[in-house]
């Protein structure tokens, strides 16, 4: 009986010894998905097993039965970095495209209207004034050389520009008028000076100057926003795969290949886990870059409202043109009020006289019918390009935050059947919470290993670059402006904040923000 017993226990333990045999033989015969799935990465398969092997070895993933190599781990941790770059990269690539398209735009159609504006000025003021204006063209092209010398990132005052050009052209406009005197240049210094006090073209240039100043501070300031857009965008899809990253990263999506499951995909909260980890300081940068949009927002109201640099450019001819017919009709008076605060000016000699001049010159301007006037601007106008920019700008907000699980969902990373899904350590359900996003709520993140007292250097520079710009947006907004340094001899008209000496070196490189 005792030895009936014995030889039925010996009987079950060879019968479990066999199964559990033929279990891991089963097993160890499931290395071919891997082969072919590790294959289509463009690896060499010298490394990889055809069968399941001890998994001991193996730094990332679980030890147990593997058909990863130390080699295969090693290279699938090289892969997880080129994967999750080029996630983040492609991710962004919509938003990013955005800032490049519409800066192109908005630049393609300010220099065109600029150059229409011009355009116009210069054939209505031949057919008004002929040669008489062809002789003094000189102060009207320098207008509008300085103007796009503002707008591309030089260092003009506005105003005294503006200033100077109503001074030349009462200079010229003077000796025009009494062209029977000889004004010596410290006669006409003594004219310019009179400017203010004179006030030979009316109320036109204030109104001009006010108008010119609140548009084109807009406009720059705007461009050079989409500018600063589209440099930290770039700058920060360029992630930077710190260790803790790399190493969660590939037992997210390299660690089912060992256990024999490439198919595989991580559960939807694992895989929110580890990019929250993974871009915790891109996460941070968005509550910086959501100011930065919502002052964008606020300049674009101003374009298309009270600051439209469209409803200033086109009409500029007719506007100064308009204050040329105020000294015109003035003229008599201006000219006393002159002689009376500068002196009287020498004759000229016999047979130099003005007779005819006058009579050219007060020839009425006429301006374009509308159908005539130059085409809009890019094939576009302010107001359609500017509500254009505005729908793209807020489609941005929140970019950087929402990316992780933007990643996650959008670009179907990870598996939504939370059964069917890889958790870290085999297919079935993932039970730890999902933390926050940005670094501070990465201390408890379970997958991913944050040093939260170590910023990244370089993402808090791009905060930098955003808060200057934010800044520069708000006071433009407001109509004034933040002088910039005169960035015309640099290659591609870089544009060169004005940073006092001092500041860190993160201003300094958060403030060189190329202009185009």
């Amino acid at each position: 009986m005792c030895a009936m017993w014995r030889l039925q226990v010996a009987f079950c333990i060879a019968s479990v010894l066999l199964s559990l045999s033929s279990a891991a033989e089963s097993k160890a015969r499931s290395c071919s998905e891997v082969r072919q799935a590790y294959s289509a990465k463009g690896f060499s398969l010298v490394d990889v097993p055809h069968q399941e092997i001890s998994g001991e070895h193996l730094r990332f993933c679980p030890q147990g039965y593997t058909c990863c190599t130390l080699e295969m781990e090693e290279n699938l941790n090289q892969q997880s970095k080129l994967d999750f770059e080029n996630l983040v990269e492609n991710s962004s690539q919509s938003m990013r495209t955005t800032f490049v398209t519409r800066h192109k735009k908005f630049d393609e159609f300010f220099l065109e209207l600029l150059d229409n504006s011009e355009k116009s000025l210069n054939s209505m003021f031949t057919r008004t004034y002929g040669k008489l204006y062809m002789q003094n063209s000189g102060v009207f092209q320098d207008l509008f050389t300085e103007l796009k010398r503002y707008y591309t990132g030089g260092n003009v005052n506005l105003e005294e520009m503006l200033n100077d050009f109503w001074s030349r052209l009462l200079e010229h406009m003077f000796q025009l008028l009494n062209s029977q005197y000889h004004f010596s240049e410290d006669y006409l210094e003594c004219i310019s000076k009179h400017t203010e006090q004179l006030k030979p073209f009316g109320d036109v240039p204030r109104k001009l100057k006010a108008q010119v100043n609140r548009a084109f501070i807009a406009a720059r300031t705007f461009v050079q926003g989409l500018t600063v857009g589209r440099e930290v965008a770039n700058r920060v899809a360029k992630v930077n795969v710190f260790p803790g990253c790399r190493v969660a990263l590939t037992r997210m999506m390299y660690c089912p290949y060992c256990r024999g499951l490439p198919g595989l995909r991580p559960c939807q909260n694992y895989c929110r886990n580890v990019m929250r980890g993974c871009l915790a300081n891109q996460a941070d940068l968005d509550t910086e870059w959501n100011l930065f949009i919502d002052a964008m927002l606020l300049v674009a109201d101003r374009l298309q409202g009270p600051f439209n640099i469209e409803a200033v450019i086109e009409p500029i001819d007719i506007k100064i043109s308009e204050a040329i017919m105020i000294m015109q009709d003035n003229s008599m008076q201006v000219s006393a009020k002159v002689f009376q605060g500068c002196g009287q000016p020498k004759p000229l000699g016999v047979g130099r006289s003005a007779r005819g001049i006058a009579d050219v010159f007060n020839a009425r301007f006429r301006p374009y019918p509308p159908e005539e006037r130059p085409t809009t601007a890019a094939g576009t106008s302010l107001d359609r390009l500017v509500v254009d920019i505005k729908g793209k700008l807020k489609e941005s907000k929140r970019f950087w935050s929402n990316l992780p699980d933007d990643i996650c969902t959008t670009v179907k990373l990870a598996e939504p059947d939370e059964e069917q899904c890889w958790n870290s350590h085999i297919q079935g359900r993932y039970f730890p919470e999902v933390v926050k996003e940005g670094l501070t709520n990465q201390l408890n993140n379970p997958e991913v290993n944050v040093d939260i007292t170590r910023p990244d250097t370089f993402i808090r520079q791009q905060i930098m670059a955003l808060r200057v710009m934010t800044n520069k947006l708000k006071n433009a907004y407001n109509g004034n402006d933040i002088n910039f340094g005169d960035s015309s001899k640099c290659s591609g008209s870089s544009l060169v904040f004005q940073i006092k000496r001092g500041f860190v070196p993160a201003v300094l490189e958060a403030a060189s923000l190329y202009w185009s």
